[in-house]
């Protein structure tokens, strides 16, 4: 029996004939919209006679595999031509110019055409037909058509010929798949047992996966959630319900958990291809991204060796870190970050940011729809999707930009000079028609906004183009031409969940199509796939997460509940319960006001009880702010009260501190984090930021850290954006403070206070100071294993130097 290998018409073709450079210069950027219409008004012109959209597969056996290679033809024309033959048609779109004659066509499409003409030939045992390829300029409709004549023979000749260019690869990738499913069956849990709630969680992933459905699973901190999650979906592989799956991150640390846990199972044996994805700015070889073979030796001939540096990297390595993509690059001199995409698409698991999978500008567009129906996507720290996914759906634009493309194409570029000054101009009127206001909000699409910067990127294109993209004044377009397209497109997603609105700022003017709910377009990109699993410690309260994640519909179950379902919908959630045990944990609530206008008011006693805590108890502690403003006005508070100054390192009782600060390099960020070890002599304090780099996502286990203080309930700065998504959803029947403000707020309490406890061993105190802490609504989203806290005395804050080491008991 023969090992079968499956491949689509397009993935041969592409590995046979690629060649080449990165192509220097200006690529125009067409939708997939826009293809596909021109597609259909080509078909629309065919015969009665003539079939669009024709499923064509063929086998072909060679040295003991046997290659299933199918696809879809767009046309197979009924012509009287050529002798009455039969005519394969293939049509490829394009914004720039078409070829002019046949020798300026691209080899890979007459290659794609005459797979499609061999299937049809041997299929209806045609001795002889036509291939034909039409371009079309999507702007210009212009169309133009090139055809052969080719015999069965040929094309029989041609495709063995592309099958045996391939057979190298494909016996690599069964040898791998053999591999993978023998060492998946005898794979283990990695750990001698599960920690309570971890089977369920990973039974709760396995059957997800094995249903096609949509989890939301809230399990809490240090339960063990990435392994929990990869482990079931590794076995899904190996019992062929699933071909990949992508493991979706917000952050580099906990892309870096991911790869811990698949080098885990590797070392129990576990033979698995995992790729890690770095954006292109990081991965670059250059210090300045010019993808071309005048720039960059790794891009020039690149497409020359990249099939070469694919079958090693795949034969050698299974575990395929950013450091060794950087590896094999060098090695055979091709560009990291394509490099890198193709292993991607090519592994059976991948590891990357949101984007890849969310962002219709950069998602996983080379997964076809056949290949994401075997796909599933886990979102780790899935909280963190909520506000990302309304960035990647909104768009802003700004008067400045466009006054400098005037400028700039002044006598150089009439056309473009003529747009960029419309697009300035209307912002001129609306800065007036705005006046003393400062700011404008409408739930209706800026239409001649939208027409004006269609039509200036319009122009930007066609310069851009003869450019050939180019440095200086043509790269400053180049930017805004990307900044304009994008807004054109997040235009057509406009409706009932977005509003636009425009700001003065100082001399300058911006335009923002703002997405309120990012649900609908969530649920959208997460179409195909065969199942997604939304995991976090903090899905708090989890109909919001799973409302705003793009859920079918929250459960009418309580969270208290073990497990939740949407039964109806194909949607359906857990909640894992803590567990650690309450004594691990002392939880105190300080009632303070840490309101802004109270601040001045009560940052010193909030330092003198910071104070008080790290001088009593030694060890580690964090101790979060809801911004660098407040962080730092109070870590000059402290400094005074535990007597550290510019000139000591160190304060009294040994203490010493370290603090975040903004844009930190990934080696300031890893110094962080390293000064916070177990068994020091001295007291170390860190100063943090709710929200960000040290607030999730990091194990500071055992006696790395003792305690973790959160000054405030992390509601999010008043202001307009904020403003108007609680406007929205009261509007929509939801609470508006409760979806702006008090939800993301305490998630980033909860992540924060979540640094604490990370397995069986680790004690340690919290210390929540803000009066809101006690109040109905903000009391209620605290975990159980938080609630049996101690509530300081109000009288301890009447003076700096008074005792706060008294407490009032719960209840």
């Amino acid at each position: 029996m023969r090992d079968k290998v499956e491949l689509s018409v397009r993935a041969l073709v592409e590995y046979a004939y690629r060649g080449g450079d990165i192509e220097s210069g200006f690529h125009a950027v067409s939708s997939l919209t826009e293809g596909t219409k021109a597609h259909q008004r080509i078909q629309k012109q065919y015969g009665e006679l003539d079939r669009k959209e024709v499923y064509v597969s063929a086998e072909i056996a060679k040295d003991g595999l046997l290659f299933v290679i199918d696809g879809r033809c767009d046309g197979l024309l009924a012509e009287g031509e050529e002798g009455g033959l039969l005519v394969v048609d293939e049509i490829k779109s394009t914004r720039g110019r078409l070829p002019e004659g046949i020798e300026d066509t691209y080899p890979v499409h007459w290659a794609q055409a005459k797979c499609y003409a061999y299937m049809i030939a041997k299929d209806r045992e045609l001795e002889e037909l036509a291939v034909q390829l039409t371009y079309v300029q999507v702007e210009s409709e212009e169309e133009r058509r090139f055809r052969q004549t080719v015999t069965l023979a040929e094309l029989t000749a041609f495709v063995h010929e592309m099958v045996n260019r391939y057979y190298a690869c494909a016996t690599q990738q069964v040898r791998h798949e053999e591999l993978r499913d023998r060492s998946i069956k005898e794979l283990a849990f990695p750990f001698p047992a599960y920690r309570e709630g971890q089977r369920k969680l990973a039974g709760a992933v396995y059957q997800t996966i094995a249903g096609g459905h949509k989890l939301f699973a809230k399990a809490p901190t240090g339960i063990g959630k990435t392994i929990s999650t990869i482990f079931p979906s590794v076995k899904a592989i190996g019992e062929g319900r699933l071909q990949r799956f992508v493991y979706s991150t917000a952050k580099t640390i906990t892309r870096t958990a991911a790869e811990e846990a698949f080098a885990l199972l590797q070392s129990r044996g576990l033979h698995i291809q995992t790729v890690t994805m770095t954006a292109k700015e990081k991965i670059c070889f250059q210090e300045e991204v010019r993808c071309s073979k005048e720039h960059c030796p790794f891009a020039d001939g690149h497409y020359d060796r990249i099939n070469e540096a694919l079958l090693d990297l795949r034969s050698n390595e299974t575990l395929i870190t950013r450091e060794v993509v950087e590896r094999y690059a060098r090695k055979h001199t091709v560009c990291p970050f394509e490099f890198s995409l193709d292993a991607a698409y090519g592994a059976d698991a991948m590891i990357g940011d949101y984007n890849y999978v969310f962002d219709p500008r950069v998602s996983l567009k080379r997964l076809f729809e056949e290949q994401k129906r075997r796909t599933a996507v886990l979102v780790d720290e899935a909280h963190n999707l909520v506000d990302r996914a309304r960035e990647m759906y909104s768009s802003e634009l700004n008067k400045a930009e466009f006054l400098e493309a005037q400028r700039a194409y002044k006598g150089v570029n009439a056309e473009v000079h003529k747009a960029a000054k419309a697009v300035n101009d209307y912002y001129i009127a609306q800065r007036k028609a705005i006046g003393e206001t400062r700011q404008d909000v409408t739930a209706e699409l800026p239409q001649t906004l939208v027409e004006l910067v269609g039509q200036f990127a319009a122009a930007a294109e066609k310069e851009l183009l003869a450019a050939g993209g180019g440095s200086g004044a043509s790269a400053v377009l180049l930017e805004l031409y990307f900044r304009c397209v994008s807004f054109v497109r997040i235009a057509e997603l406009f409706d009932e969940r977005y509003v636009a609105y425009t700001e003065v700022v100082r001399n300058d003017v911006r335009t923002k199509l703002f997405c309120l709910d990012p649900s609908h377009l969530l649920r959208l990109m997460s179409k195909g796939y065969k199942a997604m699993v939304f995991f976090s410690a903090t899905l708090t309260p989890l109909h919001y997460f799973m409302d705003m994640l793009g859920g079918a519909g929250a459960s009418n179950k309580g969270e208290d509940e073990d497990e939740a379902d949407g039964a109806d919908t194909g949607d359906y959630s857990v909640v894992i319960p803590s567990p650690f045990s309450a004594e691990q944990l002392e939880v105190t609530i300080a009632p303070l006001s840490t309101r802004y206008q109270d601040r001045e008011r009560t940052k010193a006693p909030i330092a003198a009880l910071i104070g008080k805590l790290t001088q009593e108890r030694k060890g580690n502690y964090l101790v979060f702010f809801p911004s660098y403003a407040y962080m730092n006005d109070a870590y000059e508070q402290y400094c005074l009260h535990v007597g550290i100054d510019e000139a000591s390192v160190v304060g009294s009782g040994g203490i010493r501190t370290i603090v975040q600060g903004q844009g930190m390099t990934e080696a300031e960020r890893e110094a962080f984090l390293a000064a916070f070890q177990g068994g020091s002599e001295d007291t170390l304090v860190g100063f943090a930021v709710m929200g960000g780099m040290f607030s999730e996502g990091i194990d500071l286990v055992g006696d790395r850290l003792t305690g973790v203080v959160v000054v405030g309930v992390g509601l999010p700065q008043i202001g307009l954006e904020r403003d108007i998504m609680k406007a929205y959803f009261d509007r929509s029947g939801r609470n508006g403070f409760d979806y702006a403000f008090l939800y993301p707020g305490m998630n980033k309490v909860l992540q924060a206070g979540g640094r604490l406890i990370r397995s069986e061993q680790d004690r340690g105190c919290l210390l929540l100071i803000d009066d809101r802490y006690l109040q109905p609504q903000y009391n209620r989203l605290l975990p159980p294993e938080w609630q049996n806290y101690n509530v300081l005395r109000s009288d301890v804050f009447r003076g700096v130097q008074t005792d706060p080491n008294t407490f009032v008991p719960r209840g």
